[in-house]
């Protein structure tokens, strides 16, 4: 099992690239059983989820070329299986997304309950009552979900979502994309990958409009074709960038960004000292103020909002900041794994229930430390850029899903980080 090794207190300074969007390429993916002819997608970041979705591509039929390093030329046109087994969906919670375009398509599929990220309970239940909305039968059979749709194909219908839920929107707006008829969701997730993967089904001749806000129409169309999309970049990515300049007193330029698909992250980011510059709309500058980090509260919210994908990442910042910091997580009950690594390291945080409350700012020094999912290795990676001495982050198969060369990008700006295998650990 490989091994992160940091040796902290180095500024970073140069330039980054973004990868395309993890979580945008993932529908995306999977969107392409929705049709027989090729679809072609770009800046499709080399990340391990990704190899496991074209990995369930490939199980179900489809052919999965690649062309070059960040495009996938998939062919969905001979599926042979309407399951996605556990082995696969064990590691990944987003092989679920299989399940509207399956559904839509063949008007059958089966699905292992998802895994992925420890970080609480993320149930699946409203994609599985909107599934029955649109005219679907849903059971589940020895720990799979096994949905069939009704002669004919599913029906549109409205779906009013109890809860906020993104891959729930995607799955949706997926297989209502086939559907006879108008469906209309409400209380829809409205981050910028949704309207990424409405982009693409678009551009293979579905009707949907709404796509990034509280409310999306869709009419069903009876066959989807080919298309050719470039993923957006991945604005958790640039934020995480954003971070590990500021943590580290350095001064980077982050290129190939959004910079308004993280409005919230950056505004709360210059509330707390960050001085961040929009060179382009695909560019920004990152340095810290001259008075230093400063303690700012957060909350989680759903999009447009502060995203819960970059908690872990703000609460390493805010133990180099001064003053105390309350971070309150309203998305994910089990999220604040990454606190009792950071107090490892000298952090004094205190948890109460769905807040942490920072004290800052605290020497950090290097320790062994155990990454829990995704983000919190992110956050643990940040703690060591900024701590004294060396930190050993156990358990990197979780930052592998979501980050590309994270460690060669780290140490094109100056940063002391080395991926060490178990042979050589």
């Amino acid at each position: 099992m490989d091994k992160f090794l940091v040796r902290g207190g180095k500024p970073l300074h140069g330039k980054i690239e973004i990868g395309g969007a993890k979580n945008s390429a993932l529908p995306c993916l999977a969107a392409t059983l929705l049709t027989s002819e090729t679809v072609i997608l770009h800046n499709v970041p080399y990340v391990k989820d990704l190899i496991t979705q074209r990995r369930l591509l490939e199980d179900l039929g489809a052919t999965a070329l690649t062309p070059e390093l960040r495009t996938h030329k998939v062919t969905a046109r001979h599926i042979e299986r309407f399951e996605a087994p556990y082995e696969l969906v064990k590691t990944m919670r987003a092989s679920v997304l299989a399940l509207g375009p399956l559904l839509a398509r063949f008007g059958q599929a089966k699905v292992s309950l998802p895994g992925g990220c420890a970080i609480g309970t993320r149930p699946i239940d409203l994609h599985l009552k909107a599934f029955e909305e649109l005219g679907a039968t849903v059971s589940l059979e020895a720990g799979n979900v096994v949905a069939r749709a009704p002669e004919g194909g599913l029906v549109g219908a409205e779906v009013d979502f109890e809860k906020v839920t993104v891959t729930g929107t995607e799955n949706v707006m997926m297989a209502a994309s086939l559907a006879r008829g108008k469906t209309i969701v409400r209380n829809a997730a409205c981050e910028p990958e949704i309207e990424d993967l409405a982009d693409l089904l678009n551009k293979m001749g579905a009707r949907i409009r709404g796509a990034g806000t509280p409310t999306i129409e869709i009419a069903g169309v009876e066959h989807l074709g080919s298309a050719e999309h470039t993923i957006i970049p991945d604005r958790i990515e640039t934020g995480t960038f954003i971070v590990a300049a500021a943590i580290t007193g350095g001064e980077i330029e982050i290129k190939n960004c959004r910079p308004d698909h993280l409005s919230a992250v950056i505004e709360k980011l210059r509330e707390a000292g960050v001085v961040i510059e929009e060179l382009n709309p695909s560019t920004l500058h990152v340095k810290v103020a001259s008075d230093g980090l400063a303690a700012a509260d957060v909350t989680t919210e759903p999009h447009p909002l502060f995203p819960t994908d970059m908690q872990a990442q703000y609460m390493a910042l805010m133990t180099q900041a001064r003053g105390t910091s309350v971070i309150k997580e309203t998305i994910f009950e089990n999220r604040f794994m990454h606190a009792s690594e950071l107090i490892r390291m000298g952090a004094k945080i205190d948890i109460s229930g769905n807040t942490a409350t920072v004290h800052g700012r605290t020497r950090l020094s290097g320790a062994p430390v155990l990454a829990s999912d995704l983000r919190a290795s992110a956050s643990l990676v940040l703690a060591g850029l900024a701590a004294d001495g060396e930190t050993m982050i156990d358990r990197v198969y979780h930052i592998d899903r979501g980050y590309e060369s994270i460690v060669p990008k780290l140490r094109s700006v100056g940063a002391d980080i080395q991926r060490i295998t178990e042979a050589a650990a």
